[in-house]
């Protein structure tokens, strides 16, 4: 649709009723390409928030679901603004979103119900708090990082500056999880850095978990997930 949008003038037209903007979904073609180190860029961050942005503006309002990666605070404030009905938000690798921009997210998205969050070096366990003060019927959360099974494949493709700015709150993430968002059903947690005190208070907390994935999480013992899986 995207690239009928740029050669025809009637496709235009029509992309911008708001009944076809309920939704932005970018993930699938992410998930089919390889990494790339243009995806870095902030001329390529730049190219996604001005998708945003002008989904946003056509939605009028009507926005519920967003996907994408490497956006920033700039096309994010606009969704705070103006997407009150916004639902899921996936914003995977994005190393210039900021925990500023989150507290504004909360504010003006109070109905999600999934969030994705994954890579992105500059929110912290005080987002988390924000969102699950403010968003109570958040059911899905997301917040993976990066793996280091094999580091070389990162080098040359994801800059040093990201690299370098891995989060290492993993506790206190999860004590916001644990008592800010006590209605999570499914929890990824993916390299988080975690401990077994925090699991354990973010089972005494969620009570309705379903589902938790701590895959890489290498400061959790293996009694503690036998623990949390009773």
């Amino acid at each position: 649709m995207a690239g009928s949008m740029r050669v025809c003038k009637a496709w235009l037209q029509e992309c911008k009723d708001p009944t076809l903007n309920s939704a932005f979904d970018l993930e699938t073609n992410f998930d089919s390409v390889i990494e790339l180190p243009r995806f870095w860029t902030r001329e390529f961050e730049s190219r996604i928030d001005n998708m945003i942005i002008s989904v946003v503006g056509w939605s009028s309002g009507s926005l519920s679901e967003i996907r994408v990666r490497h956006c920033s605070d700039r096309s994010l404030s606009l969704v705070a603004q103006r997407c009150p009905n916004l639902q899921v938000l996936s914003i995977k690798r994005c190393p210039r979103v900021s925990d500023s921009i989150m507290v504004e997210i909360a504010s003006g998205c109070p109905k999600l119900k999934e969030l994705d969050i994954s890579c992105c070096c500059k929110i912290s366990f005080k987002s988390l708090t924000t969102i699950g003060s403010h968003c109570p019927n958040l059911h899905i959360l997301m917040r993976n990082m990066m793996i280091w099974v094999d580091p070389s494949s990162h080098f040359g493709i994801i800059p040093n500056e990201y690299l370098n700015a891995y989060p290492m709150d993993g506790d206190e993430e999860a004590a916001a999880i644990g008592i800010f968002m006590p209605h999570l059903l499914h929890v990824e947690l993916q390299g988080s850095k975690l401990t077994d005190n925090r699991l354990n208070l973010i089972c005494e907390g969620c009570l309705d978990l379903e589902y938790i994935d701590l895959f890489g999480c290498r400061s959790v013992s293996s009694r503690a997930i036998e623990n949390a899986k009773s």
